[in-house]
């Protein structure tokens, strides 16, 4: 459930029949797909919950439904390709348009990392990459380690993830999925000769991580049913997967566990992790054979990250700090008790994150919203922070793997400046732009204006939307607005640039963000806001925003239109129960919407790492409470607004069935003419499809729609 964040929104449309709209593509007069009911009883504390559709989930399980559910999907998938038939000229050339702003010849900017320089660079009409490095120098020969390219070829899908260089620099490890599900083989290559060693590890998450003496690999396994990251385990090059040792079995299944090392090469780290607790162990890297020591065992409602620096452990932590703060403690005694207090919580300032180099620290903070970077000099003691310098941006602290440096490797971008790539000086404050997004065609950032607003919300919080639109873009009740939001896991949705929103913007639409409660944006407490059994302010926010626009005057609920994705896609499932006439439509991207039944189905990927986010359901006010909200379970007789719905068949986080039970109840229940459309990427899982342009075909599938309801002509 846990979700990709779509990095562009997208959406759809609810038609108010009571509003003026400009009906300029005349949908066919089609007959819907009709899904089959079976009652199937999923209640439980004595109330009685009849899933009809429940059927559906056959498909992964090869129950007895399993080819009706493929026949189903395909129906639905011809059904919408029927409704948009008028649409696809527009498609094709929206798709032309999208991927004519890519620049398709390019290149990254290098990393240097062990006496290397690594980069990824992307040819003319390819639709991966190929990973390289240079030794010493820029000016040195390429050396190609990887060509993705060259190893999807015949796949449709292909994901190529977790590069891992050992340390003498002649062995790449790295992670490949060809099913979209998220389970990877992981190879291993002989840099010098260019050949594969035979051992292929499955099933794994992908990454790894070397021991210092170039031979031990720890990784993760996961179970092939649930999906779970179960075991850290240890495989000796040229050995037999299947005799790895287990270094490392998580117990409790709500936890996620993942292995690492520090910056400073000294100890590989097995992270277990749950959204309110962590517990780490650590080993020396220069003995990996040895026993990995508990660093703190974990603490009910207690978080803690750490990281290596010369003779002392740093501990992100929010034990007894809301907003977290920055502790320190000696190699030796890494128990809690012994942590000493170096960066202490603030109310209005939330900690997030630190980098740490030979005499800096860079400190990763959040205020009102915005990210900021934060420098100490750890020799001197001075501080300062980074400039940015516009109303709402995003910027992070890039890849920076060498330690001895004064160099900062960041991002930088907002709603209007292309992602941008900066050095930065620790010691001079001097920054220096390396490279900046190409926009094909040319693109002037000065034709766009973005603003910071607040609306207040039911209970009087204020809740930051970002903005942004063209110079020129008249404000009133026929504009239309594209209104995006996520708000769960405290992820935060920063405002930064799409080369694709521009398609949007440039025929009129404004696009906003809506910084609801159950991010992370506005502090710990804006996420403690959002989940569990406060999980409905996410959504009020999200309303309260949107009428907040109108009543401001910025559209109307004829031109307005809502779009979110995974967790989001439960935010747009409630919000369409909730005020059906507000949207003129829209658009739930891979969409959490039967939270009930997931949740109690603990054989369902994922499902028992998500109980601190959603609850329990075998607890009954968990239950009880989720299911007032649940989209699928409050499918009621009334108008639903227009709404395109997407999956992918293989998708591991929120299961193609969600939605398609839902589409289905959905179809039984609504009682106007409105357009409702599903459709499954049968080769793709939560992300969409790979490479880098495929998937601005479902883009374009999605704008065509939101353009046919607004009246934008081809």
């Amino acid at each position: 459930m846990r979700i990709i964040l779509p990095f562009l929104a997208v959406i759809i449309f609810s038609c108010n029949q009571n509003k003026e709209v400009n009906e300029a593509y005349q949908w066919p007069e089609a007959t819907p797909p009709v899904a089959e009911k079976k009652d199937h009883e999923t209640g439980m504390h004595g109330d009685k919950r009849n899933d009809e559709y429940y059927w559906m989930a056959d498909f992964f399980s090869k129950g007895p439904d399993s080819n009706k559910v493929v026949d189903y999907l395909k129906a639905e998938n011809a059904y919408t390709d029927q409704m948009m038939e008028g649409t696809k000229k527009f498609q094709e050339d929206l798709f032309a348009e999208m991927k004519g702003r890519i620049k398709e010849k390019d290149e990254s900017v290098p990393v240097f990392s062990n006496g290397y320089w690594y980069y990824t660079r992307s040819e003319e009409g390819q639709q991966y990459f190929k990973y390289c490095r240079k030794k010493g120098t820029l000016e040195a020969k390429e050396e190609m380690l990887l060509d993705v390219d060259k190893l999807a070829e015949g796949h449709p899908y292909y994901s190529a993830v977790g590069f891992n260089i050992s340390p003498d620099n002649k062995l790449l490890a790295y992670g490949v999925d060809t099913v979209s599900r998220r389970q990877y083989t992981i190879y291993i290559k002989n840099l010098e000769t260019g050949e594969l060693f035979k051992d292929a590890i499955f099933p794994a998450s992908g990454g790894s991580e070397w021991g210092n003496d170039n031979k031990t690999l720890f990784y993760t396994a996961t179970n092939p049913k649930t999906l779970l990251s179960e075991k850290i385990k240890r495989h000796t090059l040229g050995a037999d997967s299947k005799k790895d040792v287990v270094v490392y079995a998580e117990k409790d299944n709500s936890n996620y566990i993942g292995v690492g090392k520090t910056k400073s090469e000294k100890y590989i780290i097995i992270a277990s992790s749950a959204t309110m607790s962590s517990e780490y162990r650590i080993l020396d890297a220069d003995k990996p054979e040895g026993e990995f020591a508990v660093f703190q065992p974990r603490i009910k409602d207690v978080l803690y990250d750490i990281e290596h620096h010369d003779d002392k452990f740093l501990i992100v932590t929010n034990k007894d700090a809301l907003n977290f703060k920055l502790m320190e403690t000696p190699l030796n005694k890494t128990g809690v008790e012994n942590w000493k207090e170096v960066i202490p919580t603030r109310k209005d300032v939330l900690l997030e994150g630190i980098d740490v180099f030979k005499d800096f620290l860079v400190v990763t903070e959040r205020k009102n919203g915005l990210l900021q970077l934060r420098i100490q000099n750890v020799k001197n003691k001075t501080e300062h922070y980074v400039d940015f310098g516009e109303p709402a941006y995003a910027a992070y602290a890039s890849s920076n793997p060498e330690f001895n440096t004064t160099n900062l490797r960041y991002v930088y971008t907002s709603l209007t400046t292309p992602n941008s790539v900066y050095d930065y000086n620790m010691e001079t404050k001097k920054k220096e732009l390396k490279k900046r997004q190409e926009i094909v065609g040319g693109y002037d950032p000065e034709k766009y204006v973005t603003e910071r607003l607040y609306a207040e919300s039911r209970d009087g919080v204020k809740v930051p939307i970002s903005v942004v639109y063209k110079k020129g873009t008249e404000k009133s009740e026929k504009t239309p607005l594209l209104l995006y939001a996520y708000g769960s896991y405290g992820n935060s949705m920063d405002a930064s640039f799409s080369s694709t929103r521009l398609s949007l913007l440039d025929r009129g639409f404004i696009y906003a963000i809506a910084h609801v409660r159950g991010g992370q944006e506005m502090g710990r407490q804006w996420y403690e806001d959002g989940k569990l059994l406060k999980k409905k302010n996410t959504f009020f926010d999200f309303i309260d925003c949107a009428e907040y626009l109108i009543k401001q005057k910025y559209t109307s609920s004829a031109h307005l239109y809502a779009e979110g994705g995974s967790a989001g896609g439960l935010l747009m499932g409630a919000i369409s129960n909730l005020r059906p006439e507000l949207w003129r439509g829209i658009i739930a991207d891979v969409p959490f919407v039967d939270v009930v039944t997931t949740m109690l189905d603990e054989t369902i990927p994922l499902t028992t790492n998500e109980f601190d986010e959603w609850g329990n359901p075998k607890n009954k006010e968990y239950y009880t409470f989720m299911k007032t909200y649940s989209p699928y379970d409050n499918v009621e007789k009334k108008a639903y607004p227009n709404m395109l719905v997407t999956t992918g068949l293989h998708d591991s986080q929120v299961q193609y069935f969600e939605p398609a039970k839902w589409v289905a109840r959905l179809r039984t229940h609504k009682t106007d003419k409105n357009v409702l459309l599903l459709k499954t990427n049968m080769e793709a899982g939560h992300g969409g499809a790979s490479g880098r342009f495929e998937y601005l075909k479902e883009v374009a599938l999605q704008f065509a729609f939101m353009f046919a309801l607004e009246g934008i002509k081809e």
